[in-house]
């Protein structure tokens, strides 16, 4: 049997294998095999997801700014979801690079921060100035949170404590602007605001804290 002969049926056994996962059942793991193995084969890149988390959080910024909060909250989680993707999908498939790591925290930082500009300029639009006292603080303050994190681990110190983390300011925020202006009453987005302010505050005294006694006691875990 020559190569091409065995190059050929193998390709052929490699097409059967992939329809007959395509053909099961969405949840099965041969599905869920043949299509993670696509993705890896395909030209995605981890960098092409967080770039795609940019844009959309961009979007919902714009929503936001321009009084459209529902329709913000929807893009501003459609946009963070990308976010955890591209991490799990660097991982998965062996793309990722350092820079891309560089890239994917940095562009964290920024969507979160260009999303609470246009909240703040939402409050600002309406006279609400304690408000845009608490979205410049949360701001500030989830920016802190992620800093001592990487100060943290420049000292060889792990520093995930907190209850403030990025998932959970996700979230916070997310309610915040999909209940600005619900029915009757419910006018979640300032109260959301409030919340994170005050959570990325302590998150950032939490961190602190934990470095110092990381470092009197030696405690060196990276």
């Amino acid at each position: 049997m020559t190569d091409q002969t065995t190059s050929q049926r193998n390709r052929e056994e490699r097409a059967q294998a992939r329809q007959a996962a395509l053909r099961a059942p969405l949840g099965s793991g041969s599905r869920r095999s043949e299509m993670r193995n696509s993705l890896i084969e395909s030209r995605l890149t981890p960098n092409a997801i967080s770039l795609t988390g940019l844009v959309g959080n961009v979007i919902a910024a714009i929503l936001v700014f321009q009084g459209e909060l529902f329709l913000g909250g929807v893009a501003f989680i459609l946009g963070s979801v990308m976010d955890t993707l591209d991490g799990r999908y660097s991982r998965m498939s062996g793309k990722g690079s350092p820079f891309g790591a560089f890239l994917d925290s940095t562009l964290d930082r920024m969507e979160e921060g260009i999303v609470l500009i246009a909240v703040g300029a939402w409050f600002a639009d309406r006279g609400q100035e304690l408000a845009v006292a608490a979205t410049v603080a949360a701001v500030l303050f989830s920016l802190m949170v992620s800093y001592t994190r990487a100060r943290a681990e420049a000292l060889g110190v792990e520093c995930k404590v907190g209850i403030a983390s990025r998932a959970v300011r996700v979230v916070i925020l997310s309610i915040g602007l999909l209940f600005a202006e619900g029915p009757g009453d419910v006018r979640l987005l300032e109260p959301a605001i409030y919340v994170l302010a005050v959570m990325t505050i302590i998150t950032t005294f939490q961190r602190i804290w934990h470095v110092r006694g990381a470092l009197l006691h030696g405690d060196r875990p990276l």
